[in-house]
């Protein structure tokens, strides 16, 4: 037996030993009304997702990781009783596996994702793909050149997380790939300019989430709060300007330094796992052209954005912000992408680059494509559920609760922080705004400057964005590996360095913030802003320095 798997057995059976022990004797015959596991709303219930990330970094393997965290959580839901584990594991209506996916939202999404699949399957067997490949090397000149088009596209493409991570890997994976940027460094572009830039863009699915979590009855318009956060998200825009930096000053550190430096020489992948299988190296069409894959992005992007405006009402009367606002982005997106796959068939049927048969054959392609992320997905959000049963949501409102006795100055901070955790525990971000704005805006009340609740708000946005940023667990971390096409352990930890930095600077820059807005009536505390990006800027700097210096000193003769 290899080292890993005996590692991996004995963590696995530890941590099992570890939850029987904590866990109390049989329930016997459970009343779901009134039932309550011993470690309801306590620091236990937070285990589970604990226990899944710390096996998923220790053995490199998520799959199995992810399901001992389910099974952990199953187990302590049940205090112990078999029985009622395996029920609560597959069958519990609020967290069970079946239960999440019979949701009709997290079906949606996976039928989206296995409509994009399909798509980028019928792109590349048309040669539409290879085709803008070979356009960008005669208008992409450099490597740089490569990266800062992949967040350009990021960028533009801000509707959604979700539709964003396999969009821009789908068009971008040639490109980066002719230019030897490695596959981790491709999937940390993409993940940077997914969630970061939708949490900034008010129109978006996560203006629409934001929006919701605003407790009603409260006399905040929820959509006008979420523009007044933008300016005070400093996680998103230090991580934009992270981007903008370590790809114009050619500057990488940490496990992503050793996946670039092996890009150049001919390796991106750095490690044995090759995701995809031969997917990258499939023959193609020599009768493709740039516009067999512009056109059907073109038509996704509109088609999205039309179907999620009509999930809103926007189409029954109402104004284009408040549709937006009220969209249903699962359903829109599979609206849209359902209609911009219909328009691709017929348009290359017109081109005559594709029979018939050879379209029905990229259904399945496209479906085994997804696989992997379809199967995380599912064991990610039974996690969650899991979590969920256990009241980690309760706990963690009662330790936000509390520290309102606090110096409200530092409250920013201290939500910034448990956002952060909270989201990175649960790989959720809008289930973290679900539990956290209610709080904030209960804990600021009329007494309070509505610049500190503004700040405190998007420190909760940012810490949840963050925490999902860095989570391994996370859904959009995991289509992020699925469009750069990276094993998605590489993608985590070549990425938690640069996010760690990002939030450290950040929750600098929320301590200066609360401050300044817990002294002034007014927008005072915009200076904090220009400050935690100059400071951001300092640090890549300095980091950039120290690392040029300890590479002399690795490579100077002995």
């Amino acid at each position: 037996m290899k080292k890993k798997n005996i590692l991996f057995l004995a963590v696995t059976v530890a941590v099992v030993g570890l939850l029987i022990g904590f866990s109390v004797n049989s329930p016997g015959t459970v009343d779901p009304a009134s039932y309550q596991p011993a470690v309801y709303a306590t620091p236990g219930a937070l285990l589970p997702p604990l226990i899944a990330i710390a096996l998923a970094l220790i053995t490199k393997e998520v799959y199995s990781s992810l399901f001992v965290g389910i099974v952990s959580g199953a187990l302590l839901y049940a205090n112990g009783n078999l029985e009622l584990m395996l029920n609560t594991m597959l069958y519990n209506e609020e967290g069970g596996m079946v239960s999440k996916l019979s949701d009709s939202w997290n079906v949606g999404i996976l039928v989206f994702l296995v409509i994009l699949g399909i798509m980028v399957a019928l792109m590349n067997l048309v040669g539409g793909s290879a085709a803008f490949g070979q356009w960008a090397s005669t208008h992409i000149k450099t490597r740089r050149g490569a990266q800062l088009a992949t967040m350009v596209l990021g960028v533009l493409i801000f509707v959604d997380d979700y539709f964003n991570c396999l969009t821009v890997g789908s068009v971008m994976r040639p490109v980066t790939d002719r230019y030897q940027v490695s596959r981790a460094k491709l999937a940390y572009l993409i993940d940077a300019t997914a969630a970061p830039v939708c949490i900034i863009a008010p129109v978006s699915s996560w203006a629409a989430a934001v929006t919701s979590s605003v407790p009603d009855g409260s006399d905040i318009n929820g959509f006008s709060m979420f523009l007044h956060t933008i300016p005070y998200n400093f996680y998103a825009l230090c991580t934009l300007l992270m981007v903008v930096t370590i790809i114009v000053s050619k500057f990488d550190y940490g496990p992503m330094y050793v996946h670039e430096t092996n890009a150049r020489n001919g390796d991106l992948f750095t490690t044995a796992a090759r995701p995809y299988g031969n997917a990258d190296e499939e023959p193609t069409n020599p009768k493709g052209k740039v516009i067999d894959l512009v056109f059907p992005i073109a038509v996704l992007i509109v088609s999205c954005i039309i179907g999620m405006l009509y999930t809103g009402g926007f189409f029954s009367g109402e104004n284009f912000v408040n549709a937006f606002a009220n969209s249903n982005a699962s359903v829109g997106l599979v609206l849209g992408s359902t209609v911009a796959l219909v328009i691709t068939f017929c348009f290359y049927m017109i081109r005559g680059v594709m029979t018939f048969q050879e379209f029905t054959s990229c259904i399945p392609e496209g479906f085994k494509a997804m696989v992997a992320p379809i199967l995380i997905l599912t064991m990610a959000w039974t996690l969650s559920g899991m979590t969920g049963l256990l009241g980690a949501n309760l706990y963690v409102h009662d330790l936000v609760f509390s520290s309102a006795g606090f110096l409200k100055m530092f409250l920013p901070a201290i939500i910034f922080l448990v956002a952060l955790f909270l989201a990175f525990s649960t790989g959720t971000s809008w289930g973290t705004f679900a539990i956290l704005i209610p709080v904030v805006c209960h804990v600021f009340g009329a007494g309070d400057t509505y610049e500190m609740l503004t700040i405190s708000i998007a420190s909760c946005l940012s810490g949840a964005v963050c925490g999902d940023h860095c989570s391994p667990i996370s859904d959009t971390t995991i289509m992020s590996s699925a469009g750069a096409h990276c094993e998605h352990v590489n993608h985590v930890s070549t990425q938690l360095p640069y996010a760690a930095t990002a939030a450290a600077v950040s929750f600098v820059g929320y301590i200066i913030a609360g401050i300044l807005g817990y002294y002034s009536e007014s927008s005072l505390a915009l200076i904090a802003t220009p400050i935690t990006l100059v400071l951001m800027l300092v640090v890549l700097l300095l980091m950039r320095k120290i690392h040029a210096h300890s590479m002399a000193h690795q490579n100077a003769p002995r």
